[in-house]
């Protein structure tokens, strides 16, 4: 390698799943450590599956010396180029199956499909990733927890209502952390509520967000909901899928509520700073009242609409820019 570097000039080197070997990160530090002191124009770049492990790891041992890149879920964009698919075709997958790409080819036999997501992701990220990589001292009580966020896809849910729904209960700290790390694992995001006052976001419940829809389709007894048969069911798995493309494009998504008024997400980052709300199916102006009232109170963000196509010409009555959900699961807003 060092024989490489020195006849090209630079060299690289790829350690893909490094979190699978024993004491990774110390040994990659005293590695890359012994190449800097002899001069060796080497770029280590290290991957894995397991973001928990990578991420300790890295933090503890490689301080000051690594760069963090996350590659998070498929957008719609990335299914449809693997797949020479429709952009409009992959953002509706995207709702209904998610974009894991392995378990896009079983898409037409849906025991196959539910079967890989449960057993070739879901379950190793819980099982290996979480639970035998971490001090998990009720690992049934956290795969609980999951299980309640996936069956609450964009809903804001109390701590207190988590634990009262679980048969395995714990302490408040305990439902709080298991969700903390259900993050850090790139599961389910715990959306805090957005306000300019710490204290306030802190005692607020958080509004659940299972980051990709495939959780949903291999779990909801239901199945994958219909838009004109189960409208309700339906709107939540949009609404999840566009917060959730917010979120892994590494927008900063919060929600806001004062009573009587809500808004579906609150985006800051690279987007700008934006007041979402979506809505599927027929509405009326004055269901925009939540977004216009934030947008109102706090002059630094602008009003958006996720729509589908009947929702567009209502939206620019209000006066306020719309965008068909397809289109923003494609390429934002």
């Amino acid at each position: 390698m060092r024989e490489e570097a020195v006849r090209t000039g630079k060299a690289a080197i790829f350690l893909d799943e490094v979190h699978h070997l024993p004491d990774w990160a110390s040994r990659l530090k005293a590695e890359w450590d012994r190449l800097q002191r002899e001069g060796a124009p080497v770029h280590v770049v290290a991957s894995g599956s397991a973001a928990l492990r990578l991420t300790w790891g890295s933090k503890e041992s490689l301080a000051g010396r690594f760069e963090r890149l996350v590659l998070g879920h498929w957008s719609a964009r990335d299914l449809a180029g693997a797949f020479a698919l429709p952009e409009e075709e992959a953002a509706l997958e995207i709702v209904r199956r998610g974009a894991y790409p392995g378990a896009f080819p079983l898409r037409e036999d849906p025991n196959r499909w539910t079967a890989y997501v449960r057993d070739a992701i879901v379950e190793p990220a819980i099982a290996r990733d979480l639970v035998a990589g971490t001090l998990i001292r009720k690992p049934a009580l956290l795969r609980q927890v999951f299980a309640l966020a996936v069956a609450s896809p964009a809903r804001i849910v109390s701590l207190q209502k988590i634990r009262g729904a679980l048969e395995d209960a714990g302490a408040l700290e305990t439902v709080a952390a298991y969700l903390e790390l259900l993050e850090e694992a790139y599961l389910v995001a715990s959306l805090p509520k957005w306000s300019r006052e710490p204290a306030r976001r802190r005692a607020a419940p958080p509004k659940l967000l299972p980051l990709s829809n495939a959780f949903l389709a291999a779990t909801d007894p239901g199945g994958i909901p219909a838009a004109e048969r189960d409208p309700a069911r339906w709107g939540a798995w949009v609404e999840n899928a566009c917060l959730a493309f917010a979120w892994s494009q590494g927008q900063r998504v919060t929600y806001w509520r004062a009573e009587p008024h809500e808004v579906d997400a609150v985006l800051e980052g690279s987007w700008g700073r934006l007041a979402l709300e979506v809505k599927t199916g027929p509405f009326a102006t004055a269901e925009l009242r939540g977004v216009l009232e934030f947008c109102r109170l706090h002059p630094d963000f602008r009003p958006l609409v996720v729509v589908d196509e009947r929702g567009i010409d209502v939206a620019r009555q209000a006066g306020v820019d719309a965008i068909h959900w397809r289109r923003f699961l494609s390429s934002g807003p």
